[in-house]
């Protein structure tokens, strides 16, 4: 008798190392010489790397893959997909090509590969890019995401530790879509939250990053895997602060719930242990600590940016249909890095 096919296990952006370790085995890679069109490479903390190769254009790569955190090959696709070409709009570039990455048991239906790629193939459609190829090997277990390919002037890219003090931190989609994918796996979660997490999960930033673009953003990065705190501490990189408004924190609200009952993922804690240093909870529940700890699959674009210009955007964001909020600012850094109250 065969085994039984599970798809979903434990996947999306929870899957990913954690960001201490990753940190001690990139310390130990061998340094070349610095290529000075090589404007960001993996030693800035930043969602992509960016060349130079004209005075007014730099290619922007990146990649991204996982395992499941749905049900449905479609839906996972989509997912997959719209996570991987987010680091592009990051960076304030647009999407060109994307190359399919695939893991997948080579003794299953190849219908549900087909639904998975299909899902991402949509997204990079409606991306405005060109899926050109990819590679596949036969695995264990399923992982799909993309190898994308974008453009951005240099003179306008959004590098993740520009914030300057006084900046208006933006959020731009609802947190706690890992805590929902972990209640969803053991039957706790409604339809309705679940169906909510997987709208935010399959909508790209790329509506978000063309509101940005008319408006002065000194950093950007997207809320992925290291959760919001974790992705925040990066943009503080620089020796900055940031004081978080928890009431304006947009989530999840059934997350909540969840997070009360302590169904969390290990890469939350992971994240937990990694940032605690760094974080003062000025009366902050248990439950919200774990959603701004939650490795969010998808997750929306954190924004330094003018204070003057912050109500304006958000306000446009709002009238776009997204859930963005100005979550706090950029201070200067005293006794600790980041006040959340």
């Amino acid at each position: 008798m065969s085994e039984p096919i599970v798809f979903c296990k434990s996947g999306g952006c929870t899957a990913k190392l954690g960001p201490g370790a990753l940190n001690r085995v990139l310390e130990k890679l061998p340094k070349a010489d610095r290529d000075e069109k090589l404007l960001i490479g993996y030693d800035s903390h930043d969602d992509a790397a960016v060349y130079q190769v004209s005075e007014d254009l730099a290619i922007v790569q990146t990649l991204d893959f996982f395992p499941p955190m749905v049900e449905d090959p479609y839906t996972f696709g989509k997912i997959a997909a719209t996570n991987a070409l987010s680091d592009i709009y990051a960076m304030g570039g647009e999407v060109k090509t994307a190359l399919n990455i695939v893991c997948f048991p080579q003794e299953w239906d190849l219908n549900i590969l087909g639904e998975i790629m299909r899902g991402g193939a949509e997204k990079v459609i409606e991306a405005g890019g060109t899926l050109a190829g990819g590679h596949s090997i036969s695995d264990t277990d399923v992982k799909y995401g993309l190898s994308v390919m974008g453009v951005v002037n240099p003179k306008k890219m959004y590098p993740n530790d520009g914030g300057q003090i006084g900046d208006s931190l933006i959020l731009t989609k609802k947190l706690g879509v890992g805590i929902m994918a972990a209640a969803n796996r053991v039957g706790a979660a409604s339809k309705e939250a679940m169906e909510e997490a997987i709208t935010s999960m399959t909508t790209l930033n790329k509506y978000a990053a063309e509101i940005l673009k008319d408006y002065e953003v000194h950093a950007c990065t997207d809320v992925t895997g290291f959760g919001f705190l974790g992705h925040l501490h990066e943009m503080l990189g620089k020796g900055y602060a940031a004081q978080i408004d928890l009431a304006h924190i947009p989530h999840i609200a059934e997350a909540v719930h969840h997070a009360d009952e302590f169904l969390l993922t290990a890469a939350a804690q992971r994240n937990r242990n990694h940032m605690e240093q760094y974080v003062r909870f000025e009366d902050v529940p248990f439950a919200m600590e774990e959603i701004l700890y939650d490795p969010q699959t998808s997750g929306g674009l954190l924004a330094a940016v003018d204070k003057n210009q912050a109500k304006e955007i958000v306000q446009k964001m709002q009238s776009a249909g997204l859930a963005a909020q100005i979550v706090g600012t950029i201070t200067q850094k005293e006794d600790i890095e980041i006040i959340v109250k």
